[in-house]
């Protein structure tokens, strides 16, 4: 009889997201969020599974529509039914903004999915120091 070892690798890649700490400020950016891709169906669902919970059930999403893969007007994120829009600002390119009624509105930078590991670090930590 063989065994078989397991991988040691995680099923579910990290989330690569750094949050600003809380202040009485308010601040254009409020942390930085790195994905694997531009397909908001495939990251979307780790991104809101990794949110603090004290931000609420995040119900709609906004994301620019020139960079992310065409999206539906909606999907269900662990039983919960989130509003996807795409804007063409150019005041915001590199952003996502997530909203849950009654708590907040909170803005994340996206690091762009082929940044180098060397190049992300230091735009994440400036984004969730709040120097953007």
């Amino acid at each position: 009889m063989t065994t078989a070892l397991q991988s040691s690798l995680p099923s579910h890649p990290l989330l690569r997201l750094r949050l600003a700490s809380r202040s009485g400020m308010p601040r254009p950016i409020d942390g930085a969020w790195w994905p694997r891709s531009y397909d908001l169906l495939a990251e979307l669902p780790s991104l809101l599974a990794g949110l603090p919970r004290a931000w609420g059930h995040i119900t709609s999403v906004t994301v620019n529509g020139a960079t992310w893969s065409a999206v539906p007007g909606r999907m269900l994120v662990s039983n919960q039914v989130v509003r996807l829009r795409r804007t063409v600002a150019a005041s915001a390119p590199h952003t996502i903004v997530l909203l849950a009624p009654g708590r907040g509105r909170w803005d994340l930078l996206v690091v762009p999915p082929d940044t180098t590991e060397e190049a992300a670090e230091p735009l994440m930590a400036a984004a969730a120091s709040g120097h953007d």
